[in-house]
Parts: structure tokens; sequence; C-alpha cells
């Protein structure tokens, strides 16, 4: 495997962490589409059959000895067996954002915990309202949760009216809620809790946690004690589907680390060396530790959760017989109405005045994200209930109040999509600059770059005082930073209010050239030059030797002595270290990595995607400082 190859491969592992954010989200919203047609599917069924649907639910199946066995139906299997995987994956989320994602910043984690919990408060008592003194008042679990794939769906149809980071806002609030909505159904709709199950439980996820940190390759482990729990769970009279929860709580998220990295490349080249089943096992498993595990068990379950299991569950539980009666019977009902309510105003109020309490409280020490307006438009989105307020309707409700719960769990959806559109309409009546503040909000951003810029040493191109900082680490031999030049080039080009500032870090296990080539471009900077040199290594990535070098600052018109001197004593090697440290701060591993304005670039760096990013930060920076001067930045 020659370099290339080799750094190929290591693109990738970068890439897959950059592209973990969009994969996750195109997941979710993707599967909101699949979700549509099983609910349609499940209706029709209903409708059609009825019969069938509800014997096909009905039809047990049993699994284990004739002494030690669990026998459920088709509808229990689902609901307490396969969501435990999607509960698996609710908790991975959870644990992401609280070790690398927005959650890091634990103002951003209580002001969201605030809003997470106050928007499943009220609509559950806005529910007790409309249905006192009837018995369906023990469903108010019903009007809780919102739904992450319908809540992202409904922000990816209206994408281009609301801003991208309004995305994390709504994972944030909507991870909130599914643990939230989780501790309500173990602790006010599972049954009679047996200690002595429950405490196997509590001592098997203890010794998950131990496994865990002690053994690298546990997944075979953690899955058989895993079983252990949900079965233990399941006696002790606490829904199982909260083993799934836990387990993917414990799994701890991290950036892949440059060592880990250096590591596995290494093992290739032995594998390359002597290709053996040995080294072929080896190379695999130093592939596997150099992407932490919740990132690994994230991208092979979230697909067959977001296409399969979810969609499963809407099958087997959205089915009603939809007639003209029983829609007037259901629009009329406590139970629908309470939900309606609840979730449509019910959320849209509480997530506005939770956040605007506690920012008031905290005399503006807790911000959001995101603007205003922003917060509006995710309270409207949050309406969208589905798959834990099925959940819970399924275990508090029988019969024609389970048809009527679920008639408006799913109007909810239609709800909350147009309620979100009339916010986004109005919003979009603004004027710009007070569009951008609605939309972007003037709260400090947390920051990924751990090194920030420093006009008197850092490589700079554009105005000093510009609006948008683009830092990127490169490294001269890596084919894809060559790609990612002239994209560049064009960005700053065609802007005015951009500065450009490259940072070494040369990939030297997979590129052999590429620590001299950054000592050179230093040794042309000595001389005044550094961009023309910088511009010719990218261009002729083909030509880093030593001998090539020399002929680069020939052509230049560079003192060669005085270069050729600097390059011998490595006078430069001192400051590329210096780069490669602030990029190991920042969990920068790959090259190219952006930074624009200190948060970390994830995504496709053309031109498109990049120009778009950098609108995006601009937008956010002058919508500060206009919040920040007491008036608009700019009319």
């Amino acid at each position: 495997m020659n370099g290339d190859e080799l750094n190929k491969t290591r693109w990738s592992w970068s890439s897959q962490s950059t592209e973990r954010w969009r994969t996750f989200v195109q997941a979710r919203t993707a599967s909101a589409g699949v979700l549509v047609v099983a609910v349609v599917t499940a209706l029709l069924w209903a409708t059609i059959d009825l019969h069938s649907y509800e014997a096909f639910l009905g039809a047990h199946f049993t699994i284990g000895l004739d002494t030690y066995h669990l026998s459920l139906d088709v509808h229990e299997w689902i609901n307490a067996g396969l969501m435990s995987l999607f509960f698996f994956v609710v908790g991975l989320e959870a644990r992401r954002e609280l070790d690398v994602g927005e959650l890091r910043d634990r103002r951003w984690l209580l002001l969201s915990a605030v809003a997470g919990v106050t928007s499943m408060v009220v609509p559950a008592l806005i529910y007790v309202a409309v249905n006192t003194g009837r018995d369906s008042v023990h469903a108010w679990g019903t009007a809780m949760s919102t739904d992450s794939a319908f809540a992202l769906g409904i922000l990816a149809v209206l994408g281009s009216r609301l801003p991208a980071s309004l995305r994390a806002f709504m994972l944030t609030i909507s991870v909130i809620d599914d643990l939230v909505g989780l501790v309500v159904i173990a602790l006010f709709y599972s049954e009679e809790v047996h200690v002595a199950p429950l405490l196997v439980a509590l001592g098997t996820l203890l010794v998950i946690a131990v496994v865990r940190r002690t053994i690298v390759h546990s997944g075979v482990y953690c899955a058989l004690l895993s079983v252990v729990v949900w079965v233990a769970l399941y006696e002790a009279g606490v829904d199982p589907v909260v083993t799934g929860l836990a387990v993917g709580g414990l799994v701890i998220a991290y950036p892949a680390p440059r060592g880990s990295l250096e590591r596995a490349s290494n093992l290739f080249l032995l594998f390359r060396e002597q290709p053996t089943p040995e080294r072929q096992r080896s190379a695999v498993r130093g592939l596997a530790t150099a992407i932490s595990p919740n990132e690994r068990l994230e991208r092979k379950f979230l697909p067959w959760v977001s296409f399969g299991i979810v969609p499963v569950f809407a099958l087997t539980n959205a089915g009603i017989e939809i007639t003209s009666a029983k829609l007037a019977e259901a629009f009329t009902s406590p139970i629908t109405l309470g939900i309606l309510i609840g979730c449509l105003a019910g959320k849209t109020f509480a997530v506005l005045t939770s956040i605007s309490a506690a920012n008031a409280l905290s005399s503006g020490k807790l911000r959001p994200n995101v603007g205003w307006g922003s917060v509006t438009a995710g309270g409207a989105m949050a309406g969208a209930t589905f798959t834990v307020s099925l959940l819970i309707a399924s275990l508090a409700l029988e019969g024609e109040e389970l048809d009527q719960a679920r008639i408006g769990i799913l109007a909810t959806i239609i709800g909350a999509f147009v309620l979100t559109w009339v916010v986004s309409a109005v919003i979009g009546l603004l004027s710009p600059v007070r569009r951008a503040r609605a939309l972007l909000g003037d709260a400090d951003q947390v920051t990924d770059l751990a090194v920030g810029v420093d006009v008197r040493r850092d490589r700079i191109r554009g105005p000093e005082k510009a609006t948008v900082t683009v830092v990127e680490y490169g490294d001269f031999e890596c084919p894809y930073c060559g790609q990612a030049e002239p994209v560049v080039r064009r960005l700053l080009g065609s802007e005015t209010d951009v500065r450009y500032v490259w940072r070494h870090l040369p990939l030297r296990d997979v590129h052999p050239n590429a620590q001299l080539a950054a000592e050179a471009a230093e040794a042309a900077a000595r001389q005044n030059r550094f961009w023309e040199m910088h511009d010719l290594l990218l261009e002729r990535q083909d030509a880093l030797t030593g001998p090539d070098l020399l002929h680069h600052a020939q052509e230049l018109g560079l003192d060669v002595e005085a270069f050729r001197q600097d390059l011998e004593e490595h006078r430069g090697a001192h400051r590329v270290a210096e780069d490669v440290s602030s990029a190991d701060l920042s969990s920068a591993s790959g090259t190219p990595t952006f930074f624009i304005n200190g948060r970390r670039h994830h995504g496709a760096y053309d031109i498109a995607t990049l120009t778009e990013a950098v609108e995006h930060a601009r937008q956010s920076a002058l919508a500060g400082v206009g919040m920040r001067r007491g008036r608009p930045a700019s009319e």
C-alpha cells in the first residue's frame, strides 16, 4: 500500500468523524418519509381488514426452554424488544452530545434540560386539565415527548427558511424528551416492581460499565450482559426498553486521536509487507480502536433503527380503522384534544417561556445557541410527537380510547408542520439583519479551535479584522489538501470579509515528504515568501524531495543558500510542531480539517458548501455584534 492509498484510508477515518453529524441528520430526516409510508400502510391495513391486523399483532412467539422462557405476542416483542435498540441509539446520541457535541457547554446542557423538561410538564398539565375527572387522565404521558425523526423531517422540508444550527437545538430537546419519557414509563407505566430482579439488572449494568472500560473488544460481552439486564427488568416489572438507554449512555464518544490513526497506518504498512491472516486481524483491530465505540455503534445501528425498527413500530402501533364517525368522535374527545392542545400550543409556549425565564433569571448568562425566532420555530416543531407517545398510549389506554390517542398523536405531526411554517413565514417578513438576529441569536458558541488565531505568528491571508476566519490544518503532500486549495482560492477571491489561516499538520506516517515540505514553507517565510511557496507546494505535490524544494526556492527567487541552511538545520521544525500540537488540542487528526470562526466545519469542502458555512458564520457574527451594541449591525 503506497502513501496515497494510506492517506485515502487516513482521510476516510477523519471523514467519518466530520460526516458523522451530517449522516445522523440525513438518516433521521430521511426516516421520516419511511415513517409516513409505515403509518399510511398501518391505517389502510386496519381500515380494510382490522381483524387480520389485530390477529397479526396478537400472534405469540416463545423464546427459551420449557422451564425458562418468554412468551410474548408480536406487539409486545416489538414495543419492548426491538424498541430497546431504538433507545440504545438515543442513549448513544445523548452520550455523544455530552462528550463531543453541543452539551459540552454545560450552560447549554442546563438550558436544554430546563426547556426539555418544561416542554413535557406543560403539555402533560394541559392534558390533565382537559381530562380531569375521567379515567383517561392516567394517559397524561402521551402528550409529553417530541419525535426527533418527524421534527428533523419538518426542519428538512423548511430548511431554506431556518438555520442549520436549529438541528442541534431540536436534537437536544428531543434527546431530553426521550430520556425523561423513559423515566416516566419506568415510574408511572410499569407494573408492580419486584426488588430482586431489579437489583440483578442494576448489578449487571455496573458490570457492563466496568467491562466497557477494561476490555477493548467488549461488544459481544456487553450484548450478552444487555440481554440479562433486559430479562431482569422484564421480570422486575419495569419496561425493559430502559435497557437500551442505560447501555447506550455508557458508551463514550471522542474524536479519532492522531496517535491511534498513526498506529493504524503502521499496522496497514505491516500488513502490506506481510499480508498474513495475523497481520490482517491486527490491522482490522487497529481500525476499530481508532474510532470511538460510540461512533462505530451508532453507524452500525442507526440505519437499522431509522429505516427498520421505527417503521415496524409505526406499522404495529398506528393501525386505526378510519371512518368519518370515528374521526368526528376523536376530535371531540378530551383525549385527542388534550394531546393536540398540549403538544402544539403547550410545547411552543413551554419552550419559549422556559428559555426566556432562564435567560432573564441568569442575567443573560443562559442563552440559546439560536435566535428567539428559531426558538419559537423549534417549540412548534417539538409539537410533533410519535414514538414514545404511542408507546405510552399503548401502555395506558385500550380500545376506543387508544384509537383516539393515536389519532391525536398522528394529527400533531400535521399540526406541527403547519405551525412551524407559519412561524418561519413571519420571520421571513423581517428585514435581513433582523431576520438574521431572529434566526441565529448572539450567544457565545462552543469553540472547537483550541488555539485562537494570533496575527503575530499565524500565516494569514485576507483582511486582519475580517468578520469570518477560516483555519485549515493541512499537509502539503495530502492530495485532498491539493483538491481543496482551488476551492479556498475561489472563496477568498469572491469574499472581501474573510481571512484564511494555514496551519501545518504533516501526516508523516503516510507522507514521507510532508514534514520537510512544511519546513520549506517556513524557510520561505523567513524571506517573506510563505504564501508563494505554499501555493507552489500544493500545486506540485509530486515534487517535494530536497532537490525539488531547492529548485522551487530558486524559481521563486529566494536566497537559495540561506534556504538550504534553514532546511538542513530544521529551523522551521519548532514552528511546525507548534501547529501540530494545536491540532491535537483541537482534535484535528486528518487533513484537510477546517475551522470557521472557531467551529469545526463538518461536511464537504466544495465551493458551495464552504460558501454556505462562511455565510452562516458571517450572519451569526453580525447578528451578535448588533445585539451587543443594542442596535442592528447594518440595515
